[in-house]
């Protein structure tokens, strides 16, 4: 493997990549792409190459996106207001055709994307190979689910395969009714079924920040519990925390939250001794 021809010239250094990529040989990476992050073509197009790149390197990966701009832009064509209670999209029968779609379509586009890098990917959601069984989260947000089983078994199959699954935040209740699913809870549920090696959550902040304002590289749970408590950690990023405190404390050896917009961040993340945001352990 000619690793010159494959990392690109301002990514991580080639020594490094060697020394990191005999660590994740045989592990996954379960790898969530924020819907906020990819409202820009240009971080988009650089998140395929990196994806690619990771599948050239045979590395087994998955990838769960997200879509909310996307939805809120389908839902303003309709004139369709959006309700939020506790961060999540209050979804009725309308509401979630639209979210269906979208997602949908945006999971092709990925696909179609990565085709074109020469890395074949595999669609998952509600209408094809669905692996996700939900229950209502509650009964005043509507059509909003949890996972409450991951079919692992389709997963492995495509993994095996050498190629990469795309899944859509979207699960399946009782008489197939289509639910949506916030992504980083879906991307956790994954992890932990799989009991990756790496859960990385792309999104469009730097990472877990302390007092000062300045990126914590790496942090255990229970001091991640004492930044919450103080309110050093509030609103928005409480979710996203508890995703990966639940995943830690459940088979994933460590959790990173990474800027998606900063060019090669998940290759850095990946093969760098400093990183590219705020690793998460036990």
């Amino acid at each position: 493997m000619n690793l010159d021809k494959i990392i690109p010239k301002d990514g991580p250094s080639i020594k490094e990549v060697k020394k990191y990529i005999e660590k994740y040989k045989n592990d996954l990476i379960v790898i969530k792409y924020g819907g906020n992050v990819f409202i820009d073509r240009n971080i988009f197009n650089n998140f395929i190459a990196d994806i690619s790149i990771l599948n050239k390197l045979e590395l087994s990966i998955l990838v769960v996106h997200g879509g909310g701009p996307r939805i809120k832009r389908e839902l303003d064509k309709s004139n369709i207001q959006s309700k939020f209670i506790r961060g999540l999209r209050v979804t009725d029968e309308k509401i979630i055709n639209i979210v269906e779609d979208v997602l949908i379509d945006f999971n092709d586009d990925i696909v179609n994307s990565l085709k074109k890098k020469g890395s074949e990917a595999i669609s998952i959601n509600t209408k094809n190979n669905n692996v996700i069984e939900v229950i209502p989260e509650a009964k005043e947000l509507g059509f909003v689910g949890v996972p409450n089983k991951i079919n692992i078994n389709i997963i492995q199959d495509i993994l095996n395969k050498k190629l990469i699954p795309i899944i859509s935040p979207l699960g399946l209740g009782k008489n197939n009714q289509t639910y949506n699913i916030n992504g980083d809870t879906a991307a956790g549920a994954i992890a932990k079924s799989l009991k990756s090696r790496r859960l990385i959550l792309m999104t469009n902040v730097e990472g877990v920040l302390n007092k000062d304002k300045k990126l914590i590289e790496e942090i255990s749970s229970s001091e991640i519990l004492d930044m919450i408590k103080n309110e050093t950690i509030t609103e928005g990023m409480i979710p996203k925390i508890n995703t990966c405190l639940d995943a830690v404390n459940n088979g994933v050896t460590g959790v990173a939250i990474v800027d998606g917009r900063k060019p090669h961040s998940i290759l850095f993340e990946l093969f760098s001794d400093k990183g590219a945001g705020t690793l998460i352990r036990k």
